[in-house]
Order: structure tokens, then sequence, then C-alpha cells
């Protein structure tokens, strides 16, 4: 696994791009960039293993190098699901058939580039969204959780997780402090930070957890809850 260097110099060249540099180091970037991204794995696991059915489909929107889908479907191998994962970025998706081609059930998975705004979604048991609605401009957002809603089976479940802001403005400096500890303890010099922080300025837009559930209500989703927060990340189920 390469490791995120791109920032190391404090080079800022323009607003942050998945491309075939940064898919390269994007493994070791999620690991050191997100808190308990693995745990979050290992929960998902878990709820799909309790509301999905043998040979659902599961679709994964912006699936970058693969690693989600990689993971459930060896936790979950029992279940013969069948893996679906959709990302915009060409680097991000050769990357994901590569590693899928050495995985033994690789038959059970499917990468494909487009457009997950536009691309259609089958009757899936399950739909992930990790990390990714932040990235859509938030004008699209309802009538792109609308569409998810409309691609899941009735129970069908989507899993959000996302990075958020507390409107709260003493809580919300104060979970900007700790993720910027977290990210120091990763390794990150503060030249690596400040320059990241730029490059996702205008790009990664968070919205509060109150401003998603609202989203997922509109979307037509029963039930919403969140299953696992981290100061300004959170995860949520929503069940349709």
């Amino acid at each position: 696994m390469s490791k995120d260097d791109l920032f190391q110099h404090g080079e800022v060249p323009a607003d942050f791009q998945f491309s075939e540099r940064v898919a390269e180091v994007f493994d070791d970037m999620l690991a050191r960039s997100v808190p308990n991204y693995g745990q979050v794995i290992e929960m998902t696991a878990q709820l799909l293993g309790r509301f999905l059915a043998p040979g659902d489909r599961v679709y994964d929107l912006g699936c970058s190098t693969g690693n989600t889908l990689l993971q459930l479907a060896r936790r979950l191998d029992h279940l013969a699901l069948r893996f679906v994962g959709i990302d915009s970025s060409p680097a991000m998706i050769h990357k994901a058939t590569t590693k899928a081609a050495m995985y033994r059930t690789r038959e059970h998975l499917a990468f494909q580039q487009g457009d997950i705004t536009a691309m259609a979604l089958e009757s899936a048991g399950a739909i992930l969204c990790n990390y990714t609605l932040q990235f859509i401009r938030p004008l699209q957002r309802q009538a792109f959780l609308t569409k998810v809603a409309h691609g899941l089976k009735p129970g069908g479940v989507l899993i959000l997780s996302e990075k958020i802001i507390s409107h709260d403005p003493v809580l919300n400096r104060a979970y900007i402090d700790f993720y910027l500890d977290f990210k120091r303890t990763q390794g990150y010099s503060e030249i690596e930070i400040a320059a990241k922080r730029e490059a996702l300025e205008n790009v990664l837009i968070p919205f509060s957890v109150e401003e998603n559930r609202r989203l997922l209500a509109e979307a037509g989703f029963a039930s919403i809850e969140t299953f696992f927060q981290w100061f300004n990340f959170v995860s949520f189920v929503a069940v349709k």
C-alpha cells in the first residue's frame, strides 16, 4: 500500500480530485484520515448480515478502490451476495478491478465507472454511500437520495457515512480540533493538514446530523438511525 504523501510539500495545485495519483495512495489516505474506518465496515457487515437475503444485490456508490466491498464479500461469503461498485474515477475503478481479480469469489464482484447520480439502480437489498454524499453538490443531494431509495427493494437498507458539522460553534470547533489531533497521530504534518484542507474547501461540503436525517426522511426512508459516531464522523442506517 503506497503512502499518502500528496501534500507533504504543501502544494495545492487545484481543488481535490480523485485522480490517478490520488487512487495510488487512497487506501493509506482512508486508513489515516477516517477515524474507525475499519470498525464501520465491520458494523456494516453485521447490519447487512441481519437484513439481507442470500443472493441480494449490494451497491457501493463512490466505491473508490473497492476496499469496502472486498471486505464485505469476505465477511458475508455465506450469503452469496452480488456486489456492484460504482465510481466516476477511472483510476479508482482500475485499482478496484485489479484487487478483485485476485479475490477467490470474484464472480460476485463487479466494478463500473459511471456517474452515481445518473446510473440506474436495480432492486437492491442494500446500498452503501460512504463519505460520498459530502462530495455531491448540496442542491443535488435530495434528488440523489430519492433515487437511491427508489433503487432499494422494500425493506432494503442504505448505509450512509459522512463527515458532519455541528451548528453549535463551540462543539464544532472542538470536533474539528479533535480531528486535527487524530490526523497528527496518524503522521500527517501541519503542512500536509493545512494543504489538504485548502484542497478540499468548497469540494467537500458537510451537513449536520439533523440535515442528513431530513434528507433521508424526505427521500422516503421509514426508519433512520445513527449506528456510529466519532465526533464529526457519523454513520446512518436507513430502512426503506
